[in-house]
């Protein structure tokens, strides 16, 4: 079995000699994630990949993760640190909703529907589960419904911002996922952003392309359908299983995919951590009904982005989703920013090699 090693592209491992390593360790392909950069801001990451692909005699495959379906937060001006009890305050990232009002000092642009989601009372997780708030106020203003404001239609509230208390602290970087607990919040399948950087996609080399937050078939059906309209039909799908909508659906969804992404990052945002195991089997359970492949993402070693060695649950994990069928692993910060790019694909690879060995 020739397991698919994928690493992820950024400053720790952007140069074409530690590109190289990673590949003599077993390597086989890069993600890029494309949810606040660009291709031809990414340009120099790709070209060293390219390069190091080239001259090592491997085919480079280059996996985009697109913005997609996940709410994030918008752009701040600097990382906020959110300290524990204090209040801060959800504004719309559309310039026009944001009132001009006394509140509290830690203003958190997020996407309009958001707002319109949020309810007194719900919590919401910030930053892959890091943060937790919960929100405990909200104010909206008149808007003139008509033509003009002396139409004669009246006025209808809008909400502007929400109030939340933070229960678990934390540093808040831009463009950091959000989840409202217990609740879907339907967004467009592609954004303006995806489509402008699937249209690049042959320039670049892209390989394949990973769907955040598949709900059903359908969302992949638009999904190939864009892929049609911008000369990009030859790009393999891989669907990212993220919250509950997805699991239920998973049996429209295999047959429009060409890969399965178990991403155990925001899946485990929307169930408690302890179901979240038994939920990766439902998954690796149907594709294999299916016969379709699947990649297993998130935390296979965290503790190696700070420690040159990993620990012995990570790599039974990584043993584990192999053993069980995972055509792929792979991994995300740890070689992105990680201190040990070269190390992580080593103990990634060697792991998956010994399911082979038994």
């Amino acid at each position: 079995m020739n397991t698919q090693i994928f690493a992820t592209m950024g400053p720790a491992c952007g140069t074409e000699n530690i590109i190289k390593e990673m590949i003599a360790a077993g390597m086989t392909g890069m993600r890029l994630n494309l949810s606040h950069t660009t291709l031809p801001a990414s340009k120099k990451y790709i070209e060293a990949y390219h390069n190091a692909a080239v001259s090592s005699g491997v085919k480079p495959q280059i996996l985009i993760d697109m913005q997609g379906t996940e709410l994030r937060v918008g752009e701040l001006d600097f990382p906020a640190d959110l300290e524990e009890n204090a209040i801060i305050r959800f504004c719309s990232r559309e310039e026009a909703f944001v009132p001009e009002t006394e509140g509290p000092e830690t203003v958190i642009p997020v996407p309009l529907p958001v707002l319109q989601a949020l309810v007194m009372g719900d919590e919401v997780l910030l930053d892959d589960g890091k943060i937790l708030v919960k929100a405990v106020s909200e104010e909206y203003i008149g808007v003139s419904i008509g033509e003009g404001k002396d139409s004669g239609y009246g006025e209808e509230l809008v909400k502007v911002c929400v109030d939340l208390q933070v229960l678990r602290g934390g540093v808040l970087c831009s463009h950091k996922s959000i989840k409202i607990v217990d609740k879907d919040v339907k967004m467009p399948v592609l954004t303006n952003h995806d489509i402008a950087n699937i249209k690049l996609t042959k320039e670049y080399g892209v390989t394949a392309l990973m769907q955040p937050f598949v709900r059903s078939g359908e969302d992949l059906r638009k999904v190939r359908q864009v892929l049609a309209e911008n000369d990009a039909e030859d790009l393999k799908i891989f669907a990212k299983i993220e919250n509950r909508t997805g699991v239920a659906n998973m049996d429209s969804i295999i047959p429009e995919a060409d890969v399965i992404v178990i991403a155990r990052g925001d899946l485990g945002n929307d169930m408690p951590l302890w179901e979240l195991p038994k939920v990766q089997k439902d998954i690796e359970t149907a594709c294999k009904k299916y016969n379709k492949p699947y990649i297993v993402v998130t935390q296979m070693l965290a503790s190696m982005e700070h420690s040159p060695v990993p620990t012995r649950a990570e790599v039974s994990d990584i043993f584990h989703a192999v053993y069980h069928g995972a055509w792929g692993v792979m991994v995300t910060g740890e070689t992105a920013v990680g201190a040990y790019p070269v190390e992580v694909i080593k103990y990634l690879a060697n792991t998956a090699k010994t399911v082979c060995e038994r």
